[in-house]
């Protein structure tokens, strides 16, 4: 039997929902009304769709029960909805939701600063790129230096097993069979060397060696053979004079023959620049230089090779110093002190101490320059002293033949309004300083002062 609705209940839940519907309506009324600060946005709450639900409580007749199923149910939605109000209300109020209408500001280098900061750039490119690429260069060299000369060893040591490489007569002889372990594109007989062969090879910006009788000067006078050109399939130009009193132990598989069997002048550039001594072009095994560029009946029979500027040999490190000494030039590590070792420069550049000359040599070279055999080292009856910073180590006032001393002048770096030079010795005193000799117009003198760093010494290499 159906109960008779209680009219005052549902005037209350009517009357309930009314106001519950009437607040829900102004409360969106007021949203849509909210605008940011700025005032050029606003954003709008859109009604909920499910408000049309809300129409059930105006349905009379409806059972109590069912009314209060219904005012349940508008309690639920009305709930919903004000939490995603708030929510909305809560972005647009907070500022960082808020969408930039403006135009953005945009961050933008001047041209000035633009302007300066190539003009940096370019600075530090023009004090770094030449460095780097000497380095390059170098390293390059050194490089294929190191490769070469191991294949070139292999090849020797091949033929030491095969006992293929005594017995030969004659330099082409050898090579001819050469070419059967280390691959050869082009020989060239002694009348024909410059074929294969650069023919003009420079040291410290002076051409040394220009003729073709130069470059047959290969091999030592007790030899008895000629010198030939080749070129290898790696790019390696050579001159090679072969000894005909090899003697091979094909027993001995560290045989290396390079040092006693052979002499090896090569450029590993070809053709190529720089075409200089110590850089591209190298020396190995029992070799003669290709001429000396003083007679050595004028200087004692000092045989000079190569004058190399400190430009060209560079300083060496601490290290670097160390490290030629472990591997045979001479230079005791215990002289090895500075970073910036122009001496252990010489040294290296030169092929060891042995290659560069002694204190008596440098005396004779002196007395061929100034034309004068008085000239004396250190003694007790010095000609002249000089007390600040040498030690009491004498100066020889004489003149200088500036002709004689030409190759020297043009190679130094402290040659100026007047002709001046220094030579480094391979001679160390007891303080572990290189003596060097001074030579300049009007006097000449043997020099401590400076030490291993002086980049005004040049590297005077010796052909023994």
């Amino acid at each position: 039997m159906d109960q008779k609705p209680n009219s005052k209940s549902l005037e209350t839940v009517k009357r309930n929902g009314n106001e519950i519907l009437k607040r829900v309506q102004d409360d969106n009324s007021a949203q849509a009304q909210i605008h940011v600060n700025n005032n050029e946005t606003s954003h709008k709450v859109t009604e909920p769709k499910d408000d049309t639900d809300l129409a059930d409580l105006r349905t009379d007749g409806a059972n109590e029960c069912e009314q209060i199923r219904v005012a349940s149910r508008l309690s639920l939605l009305v709930h919903k909805h004000n939490r995603r109000n708030t929510a909305s209300v809560k972005q647009i109020q907070d500022t960082s939701y808020r969408p930039n209408v403006l135009t953005p500001s945009k961050v933008a280098f001047t041209l000035a600063e633009v302007l300066i900061t190539l003009a940096i750039i370019g600075v530090v490119v023009v004090l770094t790129i030449p460095s780097l690429v000497k380095n390059y260069n170098e390293k390059a060299w050194s490089t294929a230096q190191d490769v070469f000369t191991k294949r070139l060893e292999v090849a020797t040591r091949q033929m030491n097993t095969e006992e293929k490489l005594a017995g030969y007569s004659s330099t082409m002889d050898f090579v001819n069979e050469l070419k059967n372990k280390i691959k050869i594109t082009k020989i060239c007989d002694s009348s024909h060397l410059t074929d294969c062969f650069a023919r003009t090879i420079t040291s410290a910006n002076n051409v040394v060696y220009e003729t073709e009788t130069d470059l047959t000067q290969l091999p030592k006078e007790n030899w008895g053979t000629e010198t030939v050109g080749v070129q290898f399939a790696n790019g390696v130009n050579a001159l090679i004079a072969y000894n005909p009193n090899t003697e091979q132990d094909p027993y001995n598989n560290q045989f290396s023959a390079t040092a006693a069997s052979m002499a090896i002048l090569y450029d590993v550039s070809g053709y190529k620049n720089p075409n200089t001594l110590g850089k591209d072009i190298n020396m190995n095994g029992n070799v003669k230089s290709l001429g000396c560029m003083i007679s050595p009946d004028l200087i004692g029979g000092i045989c000079i090779s190569q004058i190399i500027a400190p430009s060209a040999y560079g300083a060496l490190t601490k290290a670097q110093c160390e490290e030629i000494a472990d591997n045979g030039y001479g230079n005791d590590k215990s002289y090895c002190t500075s970073d910036n070792d122009y001496w252990a420069g010489a040294v290296k550049a030169c092929g060891g101490v042995s290659n560069m000359p002694n204190m008596n040599e440098l005396l004779e070279l002196a007395k061929y320059i100034y034309e004068d055999d008085d000239i004396k080292s250190e003694s007790d009856d010095a000609v002249e002293m000089m007390t600040i910073g040498l030690r009491g180590l004498e100066i020889n006032t004489t003149q200088m033949n500036t002709d004689k001393a030409a190759q020297f002048i043009a190679a130094s770096p402290i040659s100026g309004d007047h002709s001046a030079f220094l030579i480094w010795s391979n001679e160390v005193d007891s303080d572990s300083t290189v003596y060097s000799r001074y030579f300049d117009y009007g006097s000449t003198m043997v020099n401590t002062i400076g030490g291993n760093e002086r980049s005004d010494a040049l590297a005077v290499c010796i052909d023994r």
